[in-house]
């Protein structure tokens, strides 16, 4: 029976003779039709990736060189775009589109020989914390399917928790790759803006989206974002500098560690009472293990989700305008003019969580609430950065809880959004400031898992990736009870 365990020993198995892409192939297509009840998939691309691991399998055979993720099945977010096949942002605005294009890490995935196996259902164009406002219905965490899996990811958590693929790829705009991973248990690393291209990939808020990387094993992780990183000709933002050889140069020897941790966040009254001493015993031991961790004050922690969710609905606003069933997804019929066909169209076409935020970022982007709302929002982004600049001179790194309180049961917060956004307190900082931060599962409470959150300086994810890897081999069985 097929067994996978990481990228390296499969390819290892792969050159010994002892598995085919062809036999992971089966073996993923066979997990995902036993456990379909998770609906983690939108779409499955089962004659595609057979075919192509056929290639890949005789490729190999005749002696040709293996691509860093040879063989590697890999599921999408149904946010990213690949080529002839459909990709609708999990609404119903975008039902029967066809991608023309590939997404810049589509591409590099491709060229690499990676398998994609399938689109991962998501919050409705990456808009939710549980994945419970996905037109496709809400996906089930496989610790527990009575408890959301967290979103805007959270198929493709659940992908790589359930076994339906190796790693996932998902967005980030808020904390909707590392928030997810805390749930379900797995590895969630976000990269810092501008580190991994946009292009190919539905817009939320374009100065916050990033792609980023769901997996079990740390060195799966800094492998695919080795080869979905660095610069893109087709978006300006992306930093042009050459990507570090992420998967070697990340397993250094052991050594200490300057970091910071905020102490208003483990403090704060939204977070569980168990998870906070176990964090704070987690922070003793690292002291006693010779790094040297310190508290430091942050007092912008309660001005984060405003500020956050001000600036992510106003470009949310702008960039989901374009959907106005003229050119391409959802068109209402019988609307007698151009206005009320607009009107007909958006109202049936997205979800109520969508249109809740349209219409807010619409509001702070009006006239007469510009100034008072947005602007603000924007010098409060500004202090963040300085702040976080400063920080950083000092510190390696900075740890933080993911969210407040593990995976919780479906339905909790539906009817209440404002809490629903303030459980966001503790991933928003990262996409605010645009630097990389990672979620690592080292801990549990009540059967069920929730992870250390650790940020570094923009473009420093090889350090993040460094102390990331240190903490998973010292600490992964760390008691924190």
């Amino acid at each position: 029976m097929f067994i996978f365990s990481s990228i390296q020993e499969y390819h290892a198995q792969l050159l010994a003779g002892n598995c085919t892409c062809i036999e992971a192939v089966h073996f993923y297509l066979d997990q995902i039709r036993e456990k379909k009840h998770l609906n983690a998939f939108v779409n499955i691309y089962a004659e595609e990736a057979l075919a192509r691991a056929k290639t890949l399998d005789e490729s190999r055979s005749s002696g040709s060189p293996m691509g860093k993720l040879h063989g590697v099945v890999i599921g999408i977010k149904d946010v990213i775009c690949y080529k002839d096949h459909p990709v609708t942002a999990a609404s119903h605005i975008l039902q029967h589109y066809i991608s023309p294009y590939n997404a810049t890490v589509v591409e590099r995935l491709l060229k690499e020989d990676a398998i994609i196996i399938g689109h991962l259902n998501c919050d409705e164009f990456a808009m939710g914390s549980t994945n419970e406002n996905s037109a496709y219905g809400k996906v089930l965490n496989p610790v527990d399917e009575s408890r959301v899996p967290g979103g805007s990811s959270g198929g493709s958590a659940v992908a790589v928790r359930a076994n339906l693929c190796m790693v996932s790829l998902g967005t980030d705009t808020g904390g909707s790759v590392r928030q997810p991973a805390n749930f379900c248990g797995i590895i969630g690393y976000k990269p810092g803006y501008g580190r991994i291209s946009r292009h190919g990939i539905i817009a939320y808020a374009s100065s916050f989206d990033q792609v980023g990387i769901f997996g079990k094993d740390l060195s799966d992780i800094t492998l695919t974002a080795e080869v979905i990183s660095g610069p893109d000709e087709f978006d300006s933002t992306v930093e042009k500098n050459p990507v570090p050889s992420y998967s070697v140069e990340s397993k250094e020897t052991k050594r200490s560690y300057k970091i910071a941790y905020l102490k208003q966040a483990f403090e704060h009254q939204s977070l569980d009472e168990k998870m906070r001493n176990g964090y704070w015993n987690f922070i003793e031991q690292l002291k006693r293990d010779g790094h040297e961790v310190e508290p430091i004050e942050f007092d912008y922690l309660d001005y984060i989700v405003p500020t956050y969710y001000i600036l992510t609905t106003a470009e949310a606003s702008s960039n989901l305008s374009r959907y106005d069933g003229i050119r391409y997804g959802l068109r209402a019929d019988g609307a007698k003019d151009l206005q009320t066909h607009y009107q007909q169209t958006r109202s049936s076409g997205f979800g109520t969580e969508v249109k809740r935020r349209i219409l807010l970022g619409t509001f702070v982007l009006s006239s007469g609430y510009f100034d008072a709302y947005f602007q603000k929002a924007q010098a409060v982004r500004k202090k963040l950065i300085k702040k976080t600049q400063l920080i950083f001179k000092e510190f390696e790194a900075v740890i933080m809880p993911v969210s407040p309180s593990p995976a919780f049961e479906f339905g909790v917060k539906t009817s209440d959004p404002i809490s629903m956004y303030l459980a966001d307190i503790y991933t928003v900082y990262a996409n605010l400031a645009g630097v990389p931060a990672i979620s690592l599962p080292l801990f549990e409470t009540g059967g069920l898992p929730y992870g250390l959150q650790i940020m570094t300086n923009q473009f420093c994810e090889l350090s993040l990736f460094r102390l990331s890897h240190h903490l998973m081999q010292q600490y992964k069985s760390f008691d924190n009870s």
